[in-house]
């Protein structure tokens, strides 16, 4: 995977160097509202910084960093799960940042070098992100990126304590090859 730079990030391939920055991201519970109602413990960061180490090849997590400063990470991955169906051409991106660097624009910044890089370095078709329906900044950061929304589900995955909000179930967001050719020219 290469290092992807923009104008005020450096998005560095995840690699075990980097499994302390995790565990200052996941066990923040504000980082985690939306995702687990709760801060990871640090095994559940051990594995699954293991499971986003082995994403396919091309594919990846990227540790973002404005100078030296930790940012959050960002994912591009091949569909995977119960609401991912697995489609070729297609990939999942995703998004997490530390609390102080929120509502700073590096969520967009970092999300739309993952968009190009999809599109042009990767030669996909399609990109979706998904969240609880009721992450309105989360949702936010999708439709500045371009990506429309696409669906309502619920989720396939039966948690064991629900999130807050998880009643309301879960959207997903979409940008094409062709939508993002289009906002670039």
């Amino acid at each position: 995977m290469p290092t992807l730079r923009t104008r005020r990030l450096t998005l560095t391939p995840l690699t075990d160097e980097h499994l302390e920055l995790e565990y200052e991201l996941d066990s923040d519970p504000e980082v985690m509202r939306y995702l687990t109602g709760r801060a990871a413990t640090r095994e559940e960061v051990i594995q699954a910084h293991a499971r986003r180490m082995a994403t396919a090849p091309g594919f990846g997590f990227w540790m973002g960093f404005a100078g030296e400063n930790f940012v959050g990470w960002w994912i591009l991955r091949p569909p995977h799960g119960p609401d991912q169906p697995d489609v070729e051409g297609e990939a999942e991106l995703g998004y997490r940042l530390l609390r102080r660097h929120w509502r700073q624009g590096y969520a967009r910044e970092g999300s739309l070098e993952l968009l190009r890089y999809g599109f042009e370095e990767l030669g996909l078709d399609r990109i979706f992100a998904q969240t609880m329906a009721v992450n309105t900044p989360s949702r936010a950061t999708m439709a500045s990126v371009g990506m429309t929304f696409a669906r309502a589900f619920v989720s396939a995955v039966d948690y064991e304590d629900p999130v807050e909000g998880a009643e309301q179930g879960e959207v997903e967001y979409e940008i094409t090859r062709s939508r993002w050719l289009e906002m670039t020219r």
